[in-house]
């Protein structure tokens, strides 16, 4: 009998080489069917001659000397023989009774073996019958929950004229348990990096009056670690917002928490109302402050509906891209600074126009970047992909997601936030106005300007009380500019869907700041009355030098 050409194939063994017969081993001496009979032993390995012992040493015993039965019963592995095409049992070893009970001679596997089932090994035999070459399969699990790793052998012998099968099962439970609950700890610490990220993110947009905004974030499968992107939205006031979108290099927690930092950062720089290119500077010195080893890109963009464009700056991020009615997609290019943390250079704004029908996506790099692909193949993949995405902000998100790609499996992090300025027609443009008077002169303005609101404010079908409450706000604040602002003056006047705003601009850069006003005072009331008002009111400095200041109301609900 030839063990030594079976036995190398089972996991574990030293693997040789055998001449003329690889792939197939002679049938294992055993207990056989009645039908059968006890295989005779002989083969090249039974005819070789043994070697000569070493002077000076007792006889060395020869392979030969022991049995086959004694040897595999003895083995700590799960064996098995089988043969024929209906698989009917021939041998099993005690560790093979001991895991799933005795087994009667002659009996088929698929009567007798249930566990032969569980582990897919049926189809298994009939394809190394067919083949005549092992099979394996690693890991499976059976109903008692215990895991194998199986090994099945094509067996050859001129006792078994169709063949049989040599099965050989290692016992893997504790290695699958262990595995398992490494697999359950990696799935935890996912799942907390993940909740974490996503708590440091907006829970709910913000949406403005003349914006329709969707965002979407999905952390990549690469390892258990998240990445830093994050995206926001701003109400400025004024009927002006900030969109933001960063990423933070790197993954894990470390990665996510100084994404929580700056996005905390942005939102109270936001509130200074100060240009994109300002912020940037700020967020710059800030980022070197928190870890001078962390580099973060990020875009800070804001729209103001007056002039139905984006002002942007970026530090060292993807450009935004805008996508017109007509399906024309345009990239907004320079300027761009390096990323955050870097110091030393001076961050600058550019503008692209966002009008009525547009929508601009804002995205990071896990979009568009791929292994062994440059980005701007990318970027413009992305490019062709928005031209034909219509629809709402969030199926716009949706579909750029499956045009580039990104399944639940994406190896990285993906942030895309959509901003669309709707076309408004119809009645739903009636409820969306503006109006706008140079102030001219000197004292003569502010009455100018008090028949001005009076007579659009009444156009526009408000309520007298917030007519009347419109009209003081509107004299007060032209009144606070012809005392301290310079030329030129304006005043404008505009009505959303849920808002009424009214802001005067001038020539001066000194901003307001509201104070309480003694008894014995003649000035100074003026901010303080608006305050007291309306719903809200601001300042801020205007790109071109002066200032504009302003306050809303919120108008009541239309009647059910």
């Amino acid at each position: 009998m030839n063990f030594t050409r079976w036995s190398a194939r089972l996991p574990g063994t030293q693997r040789r080489a055998a001449r003329g017969t690889e792939g197939s081993v002679p049938a294992a001496r055993g207990e056989y069917g009645p039908q059968m009979e006890q295989p005779a032993t002989g083969g090249a390995a039974d005819a070789a001659a043994p070697a000569e012992p070493a002077a000076g040493t007792a006889e060395v015993p020869a392979l030969e000397d022991f049995t086959v039965r004694e040897i595999v019963g003895r083995l700590p592995g799960l064996v098995a023989l089988v043969y024929g095409p209906e698989h009917r049992i021939a041998y099993v070893n005690d560790a093979y009774a001991a895991a799933f009970g005795p087994r009667a001679a002659g009996a088929t596997v698929a009567d007798t073996c249930p566990e032969a089932e569980e582990l897919g090994l049926l189809p298994l035999m009939d394809q190394v019958l067919r083949s005549g070459k092992p099979r394996t399969v690693k890991s499976r699990r059976t109903h008692d929950g215990g895991s194998y790793t199986v090994t099945c052998l094509p067996v050859e012998s001129a006792r078994l004229p169709e063949g049989g099968v040599l099965v050989h099962a290692a016992d893997v439970t504790d290695h699958a348990e262990a595995a398992e609950r490494l697999r359950a700890s990696e799935r935890r610490h996912r799942e907390t990096a993940v909740t974490l990220q996503r708590s440091l993110l907006p829970q709910e947009l913000e949406q403005p009056d003349d914006l329709r905004i969707a965002a979407t974030y999905q952390p990549g499968v690469a390892d258990a670690a998240v990445g830093g992107d994050w995206y926001d939205v701003i109400t400025l006031g004024a009927g002006r917002t900030a969109l933001v979108i960063g990423d933070v290099m790197g993954r894990g927690v470390r990665a996510a928490a100084v994404m929580g930092q700056l996005r905390t950062a942005v939102r109270a720089y936001a509130r200074l109302d100060l240009p994109p290119h300002e912020v940037l500077q700020l967020l710059d010195g800030l980022a070197a402050e928190i870890d001078a080893s962390q580099i973060a890109t990020c875009v800070y963009a804001v729209h103001d509906p007056n002039e139905g464009r984006l002002v942007y700056a970026s530090a060292g991020h993807l450009p935004i891209l805008v996508r017109d009615e007509d399906g024309t997609v345009r990239r907004a290019e320079d300027p761009t600074g390096p990323p955050l943390g870097t110091g030393g250079w001076l961050h600058t704004s550019g503008s692209i126009a966002l009008p009525p029908g547009s929508s601009a996506v804002l995205y990071t790099d896990g979009l568009v970047e791929r292994r062994r692909e440059d980005i701007d193949e990318g970027v413009a993949a992305l490019e062709r992909a928005l031209s034909g995405a219509t629809g709402t902000p969030q199926v716009v998100c949706d579909r750029l997601l499956r045009s580039l790609g990104v399944t639940a499996e994406h190896d990285d992090d993906v942030a895309v936030l959509v901003v669309q300025h709707p076309a408004r027609r119809g009645s739903d443009a009636e409820l969306f106005h503006n109006a706008a008077l140079e102030l001219l002169g000197g004292v003569e303005a502010a009455p100018r300007a008090r028949a001005f609101a009076s007579g659009v404010l009444a156009s526009w079908r408000f309520p007298v009380e917030l007519c009347d409450l419109g009209v003081l706000a509107t004299s007060e604040l032209v009144a606070n500019s012809l005392q301290h602002g310079t030329p030129p003056m304006r005043l404008r006047l505009r009505r959303t869907d849920r808002r009424l705003i009214i802001e005067v601009t001038d020539g001066d850069d000194h901003l307001p700041r509201r104070r309480r006003a003694e008894t014995e005072d003649e000035a100074g009331r003026g901010i303080s009355i608006v305050a007291t008002i309306a719903s809200s009111w601001g300042s801020r400095r205007t790109p071109g030098g002066g200032k504009a200041v302003w306050c809303e109301f919120a108008l009541p609900d239309p009647p059910s």
